[in-house]
Protein backbone atom coordinates (compact mmCIF):
# COMPACT_ATOMS: atom_id res chain seq x y z
CA UNK A 1 0.00 0.00 0.00
CA UNK A 2 1.19 3.31 -1.07
CA UNK A 3 -0.15 6.65 -0.29
CA UNK A 4 1.15 10.07 -1.61
CA UNK A 5 -0.22 13.46 -0.36
CA UNK A 6 -0.27 16.02 -2.52
CA UNK A 7 -0.89 19.64 -2.07
CA UNK A 8 -2.73 22.30 -4.57
CA UNK A 9 -1.68 25.68 -5.20
CA UNK A 10 -2.63 29.38 -4.97
CA UNK A 11 -0.82 31.75 -7.92
CA UNK A 12 -0.41 35.39 -7.52
CA UNK A 13 1.00 36.66 -10.77
CA UNK A 14 2.67 35.84 -14.30
CA UNK A 15 -0.13 32.81 -14.89
CA UNK A 16 -0.37 32.16 -18.83
CA UNK A 17 3.02 32.76 -18.94
CA UNK A 18 3.79 29.24 -18.07
CA UNK A 19 2.32 28.39 -21.88
CA UNK A 20 4.69 26.93 -24.27
CA UNK A 21 3.21 29.56 -26.71
CA UNK A 22 4.42 32.43 -24.60
CA UNK A 23 7.83 31.52 -23.02
CA UNK A 24 9.23 29.48 -25.36
CA UNK A 25 9.80 33.35 -27.58
CA UNK A 26 9.98 35.39 -24.57
CA UNK A 27 10.30 33.23 -21.62
CA UNK A 28 7.89 33.18 -18.58
CA UNK A 29 7.70 33.85 -14.71
CA UNK A 30 5.34 33.21 -11.94
CA UNK A 31 4.81 33.76 -8.15
CA UNK A 32 2.73 30.81 -6.47
CA UNK A 33 2.50 29.29 -3.27
CA UNK A 34 1.58 25.61 -2.39
CA UNK A 35 -1.61 25.59 0.12
CA UNK A 36 -2.87 22.75 3.13
CA UNK A 37 -5.31 21.69 0.57
CA UNK A 38 -4.48 18.22 -0.66
CA UNK A 39 -5.02 15.21 -3.46
CA UNK A 40 -4.29 11.59 -2.06
CA UNK A 41 -3.76 9.26 -3.85
CA UNK A 42 -3.31 5.64 -2.74
CA UNK A 43 -2.22 2.02 -4.26
CA UNK A 44 -2.83 -1.26 -3.51
CA UNK A 45 -2.09 -4.05 -5.04
CA UNK A 46 -5.00 -6.24 -5.98
CA UNK A 47 -5.99 -10.11 -5.62
CA UNK A 48 -6.41 -10.22 -9.04
CA UNK A 49 -4.85 -8.98 -12.23
CA UNK A 50 -7.39 -6.61 -12.89
CA UNK A 51 -7.56 -2.43 -12.86
CA UNK A 52 -9.82 -0.89 -10.16
CA UNK A 53 -10.30 3.27 -10.15
CA UNK A 54 -11.69 4.90 -7.77
CA UNK A 55 -12.32 8.83 -8.16
CA UNK A 56 -15.51 10.34 -8.94
CA UNK A 57 -16.71 7.09 -10.77
CA UNK A 58 -15.72 3.50 -10.04
CA UNK A 59 -14.24 1.78 -13.10
CA UNK A 60 -12.98 -1.95 -12.94
CA UNK A 61 -11.22 -2.72 -16.26
CA UNK A 62 -8.94 -5.91 -17.54
CA UNK A 63 -6.25 -3.44 -19.24
CA UNK A 64 -4.79 -0.16 -19.45
CA UNK A 65 -6.38 0.55 -22.76
CA UNK A 66 -10.00 0.03 -21.37
CA UNK A 67 -9.45 3.20 -19.20
CA UNK A 68 -12.04 6.08 -19.65
CA UNK A 69 -10.24 8.65 -17.32
CA UNK A 70 -6.93 10.16 -19.53
CA UNK A 71 -4.98 10.69 -16.87
CA UNK A 72 -5.02 7.47 -14.98
CA UNK A 73 -4.98 5.46 -18.28
CA UNK A 74 -2.02 7.39 -19.51
CA UNK A 75 0.00 7.90 -16.19
CA UNK A 76 -0.51 3.40 -15.96
CA UNK A 77 1.15 3.53 -19.70
CA UNK A 78 3.94 5.66 -18.27
CA UNK A 79 5.15 3.86 -15.32
CA UNK A 80 4.72 0.33 -17.22
CA UNK A 81 1.93 -0.96 -14.35
CA UNK A 82 -0.62 -2.80 -16.62
CA UNK A 83 -2.79 -4.33 -13.48
CA UNK A 84 -3.31 -6.17 -10.28
CA UNK A 85 -3.81 -2.19 -8.62
CA UNK A 86 -6.47 -0.54 -7.20
CA UNK A 87 -6.14 3.06 -7.29
CA UNK A 88 -7.98 5.50 -4.86
CA UNK A 89 -8.09 9.42 -5.06
CA UNK A 90 -9.38 11.47 -2.26
CA UNK A 91 -9.54 14.99 -2.48
CA UNK A 92 -9.97 18.09 -0.04
CA UNK A 93 -11.49 20.39 -2.68
CA UNK A 94 -13.46 19.77 -5.84
CA UNK A 95 -11.17 17.86 -8.21
CA UNK A 96 -12.17 20.38 -11.00
CA UNK A 97 -12.94 23.95 -11.64
CA UNK A 98 -11.63 25.37 -8.59
CA UNK A 99 -8.68 27.43 -10.09
CA UNK A 100 -6.16 26.15 -7.22
CA UNK A 101 -4.29 23.62 -10.22
CA UNK A 102 -6.19 20.32 -8.40
CA UNK A 103 -5.98 18.77 -11.89
CA UNK A 104 -2.02 19.19 -11.89
CA UNK A 105 -1.80 17.87 -8.13
CA UNK A 106 -4.02 15.10 -9.04
CA UNK A 107 -1.43 14.08 -11.62
CA UNK A 108 1.53 14.66 -9.91
CA UNK A 109 0.32 12.89 -6.71
CA UNK A 110 -0.66 9.90 -8.58
CA UNK A 111 2.90 9.83 -10.50
CA UNK A 112 4.51 10.09 -7.12
CA UNK A 113 2.34 7.46 -6.25
CA UNK A 114 3.29 5.02 -8.80
CA UNK A 115 6.60 5.39 -8.58
CA UNK A 116 6.76 4.38 -5.43
CA UNK A 117 4.17 1.49 -6.17
CA UNK A 118 7.21 0.27 -8.46
CA UNK A 119 9.68 1.11 -5.48
CA UNK A 120 11.20 4.32 -7.22
CA UNK A 121 11.47 7.37 -5.21
CA UNK A 122 11.92 10.30 -7.63
CA UNK A 123 12.94 13.99 -6.85
CA UNK A 124 10.69 17.02 -7.14
CA UNK A 125 11.81 18.10 -10.32
CA UNK A 126 11.06 14.49 -11.91
CA UNK A 127 7.79 14.29 -10.69
CA UNK A 128 7.03 17.94 -12.40
CA UNK A 129 9.20 17.68 -15.69
CA UNK A 130 6.96 14.28 -16.15
CA UNK A 131 3.63 15.09 -15.49
CA UNK A 132 4.11 18.28 -17.82
CA UNK A 133 5.03 15.51 -20.51
CA UNK A 134 1.90 13.46 -19.60
CA UNK A 135 -0.20 16.19 -19.61
CA UNK A 136 0.64 18.53 -22.02
CA UNK A 137 2.63 16.55 -24.79
CA UNK A 138 0.86 13.12 -24.00
CA UNK A 139 -2.57 14.29 -23.61
CA UNK A 140 -2.01 17.57 -25.31
CA UNK A 141 -3.72 19.61 -22.75
CA UNK A 142 -4.02 23.34 -23.34
CA UNK A 143 -2.48 24.07 -20.45
CA UNK A 144 0.86 25.54 -18.48
CA UNK A 145 3.40 24.10 -16.50
CA UNK A 146 3.32 26.49 -12.90
CA UNK A 147 0.70 23.82 -11.73
CA UNK A 148 2.75 20.67 -11.82
CA UNK A 149 6.10 22.59 -10.07
CA UNK A 150 3.90 24.01 -7.67
CA UNK A 151 2.44 20.68 -6.73
CA UNK A 152 5.71 18.77 -6.81
CA UNK A 153 8.08 21.58 -5.11
CA UNK A 154 5.90 22.34 -2.32
CA UNK A 155 6.54 26.06 -0.67
CA UNK A 156 6.16 29.71 -1.88
CA UNK A 157 8.27 29.81 -5.17
CA UNK A 158 9.53 32.16 -8.16
CA UNK A 159 9.17 29.96 -11.10
CA UNK A 160 10.97 31.06 -14.73
CA UNK A 161 9.90 29.29 -17.27
CA UNK A 162 13.19 29.25 -19.91
CA UNK A 163 12.41 29.33 -23.70
CA UNK A 164 14.35 26.08 -23.70
CA UNK A 165 11.98 24.76 -22.54
CA UNK A 166 13.86 24.30 -18.99
CA UNK A 167 12.25 25.43 -14.95
CA UNK A 168 14.56 27.29 -12.65
CA UNK A 169 12.35 27.20 -8.84
CA UNK A 170 13.45 29.93 -6.63
CA UNK A 171 12.32 29.00 -3.59
CA UNK A 172 11.01 32.47 -0.89
CA UNK A 173 10.54 30.32 2.15
CA UNK A 174 12.89 31.47 3.88
CA UNK A 175 11.59 35.06 3.43
CA UNK A 176 8.90 33.46 5.81
CA UNK A 177 8.30 36.44 7.78
CA UNK A 178 6.92 38.72 5.24
CA UNK A 179 4.85 35.80 3.46
CA UNK A 180 3.18 35.34 6.92
CA UNK A 181 2.47 38.47 6.57
CA UNK A 182 0.89 37.98 3.18
CA UNK A 183 -0.97 35.09 4.49
CA UNK A 184 -2.30 36.92 7.04
CA UNK A 185 -3.60 39.69 4.38
CA UNK A 186 -5.78 37.25 2.35
CA UNK A 187 -9.20 36.11 2.16
CA UNK A 188 -10.85 32.92 0.04
CA UNK A 189 -13.81 33.31 -1.17
CA UNK A 190 -15.81 30.10 -2.71
CA UNK A 191 -17.88 31.62 -6.01
CA UNK A 192 -19.92 28.25 -6.02
CA UNK A 193 -19.10 28.25 -10.05
CA UNK A 194 -17.42 25.68 -11.58
CA UNK A 195 -16.17 25.88 -15.11
CA UNK A 196 -13.57 23.95 -17.35
CA UNK A 197 -10.80 25.51 -17.79
CA UNK A 198 -9.75 23.82 -20.77
CA UNK A 199 -11.86 26.67 -22.96
CA UNK A 200 -10.19 29.65 -21.68
CA UNK A 201 -6.85 28.00 -21.69
CA UNK A 202 -7.31 27.48 -25.46
CA UNK A 203 -8.80 30.77 -26.16
CA UNK A 204 -6.03 32.68 -24.29
CA UNK A 205 -3.47 30.28 -26.41
CA UNK A 206 -4.87 31.09 -29.63
CA UNK A 207 -4.60 34.75 -28.52
CA UNK A 208 -1.14 34.33 -28.25
CA UNK A 209 -0.55 33.20 -31.51
CA UNK A 210 -2.34 35.49 -33.53
CA UNK A 211 -1.97 38.79 -30.87
CA UNK A 212 1.02 41.14 -30.05
CA UNK A 213 -1.56 42.88 -27.90
CA UNK A 214 -2.31 39.71 -25.77
CA UNK A 215 1.47 38.89 -25.62
CA UNK A 216 2.39 42.43 -24.43
CA UNK A 217 -0.42 41.47 -21.52
CA UNK A 218 1.74 39.05 -20.56
CA UNK A 219 5.42 40.61 -20.93
CA UNK A 220 3.55 43.36 -17.87
CA UNK A 221 2.28 40.50 -16.00
CA UNK A 222 5.40 38.30 -15.83
CA UNK A 223 6.78 42.37 -14.73
CA UNK A 224 4.69 42.12 -11.78
CA UNK A 225 5.86 38.60 -10.74
CA UNK A 226 9.11 39.80 -10.70
CA UNK A 227 8.22 43.00 -8.32
CA UNK A 228 6.51 40.61 -6.31
CA UNK A 229 9.84 38.62 -6.15
CA UNK A 230 12.10 41.52 -5.39
CA UNK A 231 9.96 43.37 -3.03
CA UNK A 232 9.73 39.74 -0.77
CA UNK A 233 14.10 39.62 -1.66
CA UNK A 234 13.93 43.06 0.52
CA UNK A 235 11.02 41.45 3.46
CA UNK A 236 8.77 44.19 1.79
CA UNK A 237 4.90 43.43 0.93
CA UNK A 238 2.86 46.98 1.36
CA UNK A 239 2.51 47.28 -2.54
CA UNK A 240 1.30 43.55 -2.59
CA UNK A 241 -2.14 44.18 -3.24
CA UNK A 242 -1.75 46.49 -5.68
CA UNK A 243 0.26 44.48 -7.94
CA UNK A 244 -2.54 41.38 -7.08
CA UNK A 245 -4.81 44.59 -8.36
CA UNK A 246 -3.16 45.22 -12.02
CA UNK A 247 -2.14 41.51 -11.84
CA UNK A 248 -6.05 41.16 -12.07
CA UNK A 249 -7.22 43.89 -14.41
CA UNK A 250 -3.99 42.41 -16.84
CA UNK A 251 -5.63 38.94 -16.48
CA UNK A 252 -9.49 39.93 -17.54
CA UNK A 253 -7.60 40.80 -20.86
CA UNK A 254 -6.41 37.25 -22.04
CA UNK A 255 -9.77 35.72 -22.77
CA UNK A 256 -13.06 36.44 -22.90
CA UNK A 257 -14.16 33.78 -20.54
CA UNK A 258 -12.06 35.03 -17.47
CA UNK A 259 -14.18 37.15 -15.52
CA UNK A 260 -18.07 38.15 -16.03
CA UNK A 261 -20.37 40.54 -14.92
CA UNK A 262 -20.88 38.76 -11.32
CA UNK A 263 -17.54 38.21 -10.70
CA UNK A 264 -16.83 41.86 -11.33
CA UNK A 265 -19.70 42.91 -9.09
CA UNK A 266 -18.15 40.60 -6.15
CA UNK A 267 -14.84 41.53 -6.74
CA UNK A 268 -15.96 45.87 -6.43
CA UNK A 269 -17.94 45.16 -3.46
CA UNK A 270 -14.56 43.83 -2.03
CA UNK A 271 -12.71 46.63 -3.23
CA UNK A 272 -15.07 48.94 -1.25
CA UNK A 273 -15.51 47.16 1.61
CA UNK A 274 -11.88 47.62 2.08
CA UNK A 275 -10.07 45.43 -0.17
CA UNK A 276 -6.41 46.67 -1.99
CA UNK A 277 -6.54 43.54 -4.71
CA UNK A 278 -7.35 39.98 -5.80
CA UNK A 279 -7.83 38.09 -8.09
CA UNK A 280 -10.18 34.92 -9.44
CA UNK A 281 -7.72 31.95 -9.19
CA UNK A 282 -6.78 29.79 -11.64
CA UNK A 283 -7.83 30.22 -15.40
CA UNK A 284 -10.90 32.11 -14.30
CA UNK A 285 -14.68 32.02 -15.20
CA UNK A 286 -15.39 30.67 -11.40
CA UNK A 287 -14.04 28.75 -8.46
CA UNK A 288 -12.31 30.52 -5.22
CA UNK A 289 -11.81 34.63 -5.46
CA UNK A 290 -8.59 35.78 -3.42
CA UNK A 291 -9.11 39.09 -1.61
CA UNK A 292 -6.18 40.72 -0.38
CA UNK A 293 -6.91 43.35 2.48
CA UNK A 294 -5.42 45.06 5.69
CA UNK A 295 -6.72 42.46 8.34
CA UNK A 296 -8.71 45.24 9.59
CA UNK A 297 -11.00 45.80 6.85
CA UNK A 298 -11.54 41.31 6.84
CA UNK A 299 -15.29 41.72 9.05
CA UNK A 300 -16.11 44.22 6.49
CA UNK A 301 -15.30 42.23 3.36
CA UNK A 302 -16.50 38.92 5.10
CA UNK A 303 -19.99 40.90 5.64
CA UNK A 304 -19.55 42.21 2.17
CA UNK A 305 -19.59 38.85 0.97
CA UNK A 306 -21.58 37.42 3.08
CA UNK A 307 -23.57 34.55 0.52
CA UNK A 308 -20.34 33.02 -0.03
CA UNK A 309 -18.56 30.77 1.49
CA UNK A 310 -15.09 31.66 3.06
CA UNK A 311 -12.70 28.85 3.22
CA UNK A 312 -9.35 28.97 4.43
CA UNK A 313 -6.40 28.57 2.67
CA UNK A 314 -2.90 28.15 4.73
CA UNK A 315 0.58 27.95 2.56
CA UNK A 316 2.29 24.78 2.70
CA UNK A 317 6.18 24.15 2.43
CA UNK A 318 6.31 20.95 1.50
CA UNK A 319 5.53 19.46 -1.85
CA UNK A 320 3.82 15.95 -3.17
CA UNK A 321 5.24 13.11 -0.58
CA UNK A 322 4.95 9.66 0.39
CA UNK A 323 3.21 9.21 3.67
CA UNK A 324 2.79 5.87 3.90
CA UNK A 325 4.57 2.77 2.58
CA UNK A 326 4.17 -0.35 3.15
CA UNK A 327 5.20 -3.58 1.60
CA UNK A 328 2.53 -6.16 0.43
CA UNK A 329 3.32 -9.53 0.18
CA UNK A 330 2.31 -11.47 -3.00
Amino acid sequence: MIISRTPTRISFAGGGSDMAAYYRRHGGAVISTAIKKYIYIAVNRKFDNRLRLSYSKTEEVGHVSEIEHRLFRATLEHVDVTGGVEITSIADIPSQGTGLGSSSAFAVGLLNALYAYNGRFVTSEVLARDSCHIEIEKLKDPIGKQDQYAAAFGGFNFIRFNPDDTVDVEPLSHRWAAIEKIESSILVFYTGLTRSAGPILSEQQSNLDRSKETREVLRQMVRLAYQMRNDLMDDSVASFGELLHEAWMLKRQLASGISSGAIDDLYERARQAGAVGGKLLGAGGGGFLLISAPVERHADIMKALGHLRRVPMHFERQGSLIVFSERNEK
